[in-house]
């Protein structure tokens, strides 16, 4: 199919239907039937969420079925409500990458209860939601430089793919100064599993079946079952648990980490989230043939504000940030060109609830696999960043490397926005550095000066 068939399909035969006239389905040249086979396609193409969440949050001490349920059910609302207030063939979910930051980095790394780590999703969702509504969201995007907005889907993408190799047994610690980390040659059932299904994976996806990644998920837990490395539990409920919906604390957040660390945290999330969608909504539309001239798109407030409440309602529910797809380009492809795409998908995942309580059953190994291909997919954005260019590679390289070495997404931003700025005024290119961007390498040195400037206020 070439790119000109694929914005313009054939018009659909009659026409004038409530949700024809609602949608602009004939408008944009689509049908009923065409934007349901999308949202099937989307779903399934996205449905490894329901079992790769869980599994990720269970590490910061979360029920894994609870999460699953809560889970399916804000995807579900959200996508319904992206599809009939923006009218964009765009589904939303829990935002792989940002839940790995809850779970390693907030709960794990800086000692915040669950509570309060999805505390800090909804006060940056809050925080997003009024950029939106202030129409500041648009000039902070243009005070990042474009390398850098590029360099966070990056790091993201090798902070997820490195998760994936730690949880499913192939890396692990050392202990040693000269080598901190170290590969594990398949030497237990649990790696041999997680190579399995690295297979079936790839497979799967190379050969472009739909739903690959919920395939692989689904097979890669029946070898774990066969070989041992999971079990069915002696208990199965089939009612979903909804114990994560409203578990979250705002006072813990300042409380455990300070007002200049939670501040500062909050901001790297937020900022994490903001680029993320702009890239994301860019990409789809512009596939679907819904920008203009120039690449802009048509009342995109309606579809940023949208995505902003995905993120504080999705903390709000226990479940990490909920954030746009980009698995949604596999809709598109499909044909979809509405919103009747994304409502389709948000009542899937409605439908979805009822399988949640297997999310229990599939072991770190199975998601493993998706994990790490979903980390290569994120990694593409590093095509175009031009690392001859000191000013331009430098800055997004520590920003790449640190998140996972670091294993915190606030390290990385704030290290790359830092080296920008100083290689910026090293160079006496004060003009190029917009007044935000001072804001914020300010405030990420004394995020990075807390030690030292607490240790000289009490002296």
């Amino acid at each position: 199919m070439t790119d000109t068939e694929q914005r313009a399909p054939a018009p659909p035969s009659g026409g004038g239907s409530g949700l024809d006239s609602y949608f602009k389905l004939t408008e944009r040249g689509t049908s009923v039937g065409t934007e349901i086979r999308a949202g099937l396609t989307t779903f399934l193409v996205m449905a490894y969420i329901i079992f790769v969440n869980p599994s990720i949050l269970a590490e910061a001490g979360l029920d894994g079925a609870a999460v699953g349920a809560a889970t399916a059910l804000v995807a579900g609302l959200l996508s319904i409500l992206m599809g009939v207030v923006a009218n964009v063939p765009l589904a939303m979910a829990a935002g792989l990458g940002i839940n790995a930051a809850v779970a390693f980095g907030l709960v794990l790394t800086d000692g915040l209860t669950p509570e309060g780590a999805m505390g800090v999703i909804v006060l940056e969702g809050l925080i997003v939601a009024a950029l939106v509504l202030v129409g500041l969201r648009e000039a902070i995007m243009n005070a990042v430089p474009l390398a850098l907005k590029r360099a966070i889907g990056v790091g993201i993408g090798l902070f997820i793919l490195f998760i994936g190799f730690v949880s499913g047994g192939l890396i692990e610690g050392t202990g040693a100064p000269a080598a901190p980390v170290g590969f594990v040659f398949p030497n237990s059932d649990g790696a041999w599993v997680t190579l399995v299904g690295l297979l079936i994976t790839v497979v799967l996806y190379a050969r472009k079946i739909p739903g690959a990644l919920i395939i692989s998920i689904l097979a890669t837990t029946v070898v774990a079952l066969i070989w041992g490395v999971a079990d069915v539990p002696d208990t199965f409920s089939a009612a979903p648990s909804f114990d994560t919906l409203g578990a979250f604390d705002l006072g813990n957040v300042f409380t455990q980490l300070g007002f200049v660390a939670a501040a500062l945290t909050i901001f790297s999330f937020m900022l994490t989230d903001f680029f993320d969608t702009m890239g994301t909504a860019t990409a789809i539309t512009e596939q679907a043939g819904l920008t203009d001239d120039e690449g802009n798109i048509d009342d995109i407030g309606k579809l940023l504000f949208v995505d902003s409440i995905g993120a504080a309602a999705g903390g709000a529910a226990g479940v990490s940030s909920n954030t746009s797809y980009i698995e949604s380009s596999a809709g598109v492809a499909e044909g979809g060109r509405t919103g009747l795409t994304s409502v389709v998908v948000g009542v899937l995942f409605l439908l979805a609830i009822f399988l949640s309580p297997l999310a229990g059953i599939v072991p770190p190994q199975a998601t493993a696999p998706v994990l790490i291909l979903v980390g290569f997919l994120m990694a593409g954005l590093i095509k175009g960043i031009d690392f001859a260019d000191l000013e331009e590679g430098f800055p997004a390289l520590l920003a790449i490397v640190l998140m996972p070495l670091t294993f915190s997404i606030t390290v990385g931003i704030g290290a790359g926005f830092v080296m920008y700025t100083l290689i910026k005024v090293v160079k006496g290119k004060l003009g190029d550095i917009h007044p935000l961007m001072w804001v914020v390498t300010v405030a990420f040195l004394i995020y990075f000066g807390q030690a030292v400037l607490g240790a000289a206020l009490s002296a």
